[in-house]
Formats: C-alpha cells, sequence, structure tokens
C-alpha cells in the first residue's frame, strides 16, 4: 500500500511501528532521521509517542527516493535544512537536486554500458556454446 493511502484509510496519524511497516525504516532509523535534522519533529500524543501525518510520510518518502537514488546522508541533510528554512532557499534546492540529477543521469549512462557490455559477453559466450555444439554433432 502506498504511504499516502495509509492515513487515508485511518482518521488518525501513524504510530512509529506503522510507519516502519510502511517505508521499511526501522523504528531506530525513524528515530535517527528525526534526531540528525532528516525530518521534523514529530507530532507526539500526550502520552509522547510519535504519530506521523500525511505531511511527514510525504516527506519521508521523497527522502527514500533520494537515499534510493544515491544521495548521501550529508547532502540529505543539506536538503532537510534547506527546506526547513523556508521559501527563500527553494533556489539552493534546486541546484542541489539539479546536481544529484546529473550524477544519477552519468550513473544511469555508466550502468547502461555496463549492461551493454554483460550482454555481449553472454552472446559471445552462447555462440561460443554453440560452436562446440555443432562440433560435437558431426
Amino acid at each position: 500500500m502506498a504511504m499516502k493511502d495509509a492515513l487515508t484509510q485511518q482518521e488518525s496519524a501513524l504510530t512509529i511501528a506503522e510507519v516502519s511497516e510502511l517505508t521499511k525504516l526501522s523504528a531506530d532509523t525513524l528515530r535517527y532521521y528525526e534526531k540528525a535534522g532528516l525530518i521534523e519533529r514529530v507530532g507526539r500524543t500526550t502520552g509522547n509517542q510519535r504519530r506521523y501525518a500525511s505531511a511527514d510520510l510525504a516527506w519521508l518518502e521523497f527522502l527514500l527516493r533520494l537515499r534510493e537514488t544515491g544521495m548521501s546522508i550529508a547532502d540529505m541533510k543539506r536538503f532537510a535544512r534547506l527546506r526547513a528554512a523556508g521559501d527563500a532557499t527553494i533556489p539552493d534546492r534546486i541546484a542541489l537536486l539539479r546536481d544529484h540529477a546529473e550524477v544519477l543521469a552519468a550513473h544511469i549512462s555508466a550502468l547502461q554500458q555496463n549492461a551493454l557490455a554483460l550482454d555481449d559477453k553472454i552472446t559471445h559466450y552462447e555462440q561460443q556454446l554453440n560452436s562446440e555444439k555443432k562440433v560435437d554433432r558431426r
């Protein structure tokens, strides 16, 4: 289930265990993200238990995208600080994301080249096997 859908189905905010299950991040990682400033302080109940709102989940979803695309924790923290500082930092956020997109595009290009090299090697070995089979049949 998508993180956005989780809150739509529930009237109240999600617990750390529910967010952990949705995001596949451990509760410890979620606490670390908060302590490190990657996510702003999460709302709490009167018993001081975390309750994640839809905005928290949307932000976590974006952080996970940054992480999956190889952005460093340092750059993620920088982006989070810029975001927390308000709209005046939008040009800086755009620059950071553009830089990351360029790095990502270069990485994708390198992966595509590596995939082609693997395909070529597989084809080479398949041709070699087929040649040996033809020799064996004679």
